[in-house]
């Protein structure tokens, strides 16, 4: 391997270039620009033989995408934002045709007011559109994931369309050295794709059919059930990477969860400062722990009851908010996925981050503190926190 400075969306970039795409139709938005930016320059100087597809938005953009995964190509997108908005109807288009599309979202605020820097709006908008989802710490994790993502999405279990999240700007701007494969061992870890039906001139098949009553519920339950194969196949894949690169991957991480009495479950980048804070916080004899989430969709229930068995009290952050229900969308899938547990955590929920707005280290030493309180009284004083809100 050798280590290259790259930014999170040149991370990203570089993956796909060493991934051998077929085709890229992507138009630009900050903070995601400079993914298909740096990516087209690989295309006009020769080092991919890629077509790369500059259309008019990103609705024509998935719309190509979708085009060109049924006919066998791998495919490559991304956005962020109103783009992912625009991208909407799509999205869904994608998964119900079993498009396996990898596309690399630099998570941004949603508008209005328009805003531009880094929230988890624009994804969790569409959490229920038939995407699994992977939400990255670094650059590193960036890079790695978007080549795995490429492996996932293409098997023959799973053939769904996956989307790598990155923090904008926080992770899409941010210079870091990042380890990468040899060409070699990525096609050697990531082979052509072999799709299960194509659309082909010579051997007609009907895609993207009308289905009525008769039989259109049964096409949501394949979906149901590949979305229920991907944390097995995930698993397979992630030890044969991690077999390559020495790095460990999995539906989520821990840190300090072998005794924690009070921990925290998030999304992303921070995820670092959590940590850091938690291992500043042990050093003083309290009983921390955090979570992080790589895999959000599908929702891996099993994997966060066996991390939260020993643990009193639970914050759980939501870098956007769910207008009208009683929690963010990540903490209302943990309550979802507790709530058969009889010794389960006291689970509040922290609404932090919207628009771009810094958590420091002192904010999260912060909910610490409430969830050792909470731990210690055994009764959650305030369901829902934000965080950081001006008066």
């Amino acid at each position: 391997m050798t280590v290259v400075g790259l930014t999170g969306d040149e991370a990203v970039a570089y993956a796909v270039k060493q991934s051998k795409v077929d085709v890229v139709a992507a138009y630009p938005i900050t903070p995601q620009t400079i993914i298909v930016e740096r990516f087209s320059k690989y295309v006009a100087d020769g080092e991919v033989q890629t077509e790369y597809v500059c259309v008019e938005s990103e609705h024509s953009a998935l719309s190509a995408c979708v085009g060109a995964s049924l006919t066998g190509a791998r495919v490559f997108t991304a956005s962020s934002s109103q783009g992912l908005a625009l991208m909407h109807e799509m999205l869904y288009i994608a998964s119900g045709l079993r498009c396996p599309i990898v596309m690399g979202v630099a998570n941004r605020a949603l508008s209005a007011p328009i805003n531009i820097h880094g929230d988890h709006s624009d994804m969790m908008g569409s959490r229920d559109s038939g995407w699994v989802q992977i939400y990255v710490e670094n650059s590193q994790e960036a890079y790695d994931w978007t080549l795995q993502a490429f492996k996932l999405a293409e098997h023959g279990d799973v053939q769904l369309p996956v989307s790598v999240n990155l923090d904008g700007f926080i992770l899409s701007h941010l210079l870091e050295g990042v380890d990468v494969l040899e060409d070699g061992a990525v096609s050697e870890f990531l082979r052509l794709r072999k799709p299960l039906f194509t659309l082909d001139p010579d051997k007609p098949i009907t895609v993207g059919a009308l289905c009525l009553p008769d039989y259109y519920f049964e096409f949501k339950r394949q979906q149901v059930e590949a979305m229920q194969k991907v944390p097995k196949v995930l698993a397979s894949l992630n030890k044969e990477y991690r077999e390559v690169t020495g790095r460990e991957y999995g539906v989520l991480e821990t840190f300090g969860m072998e005794d924690a009495e009070a921990a925290i479950l998030c999304l992303g980048s921070t995820a670092g400062t959590a940590r850091a804070v938690a291992q500043k916080l042990r050093g003083e004899g309290k009983k921390v722990g955090v979570i992080k989430l790589w895999l959000y969709r599908p929702f891996p229930v099993e994997d966060i009851i066996e991390a939260t068995r020993r643990v009193k009290a639970l914050a759980v952050l939501d870098k956007a908010v769910s207008f009208g229900a009683p929690y963010g969308a990540v903490c209302s899938d943990v309550v979802s996925a507790l709530h058969t547990v009889s010794e389960r955590p006291r689970v509040f929920n922290v609404i932090y981050g919207l628009g771009g707005r810094d958590i420091e280290p002192s904010d999260v030493e912060f909910i610490f503190g409430e969830a050792l309180k909470t731990a210690e009284a055994g009764v959650v004083k305030e369901p829902v926190m934000f965080l950081g809100v001006r008066e």
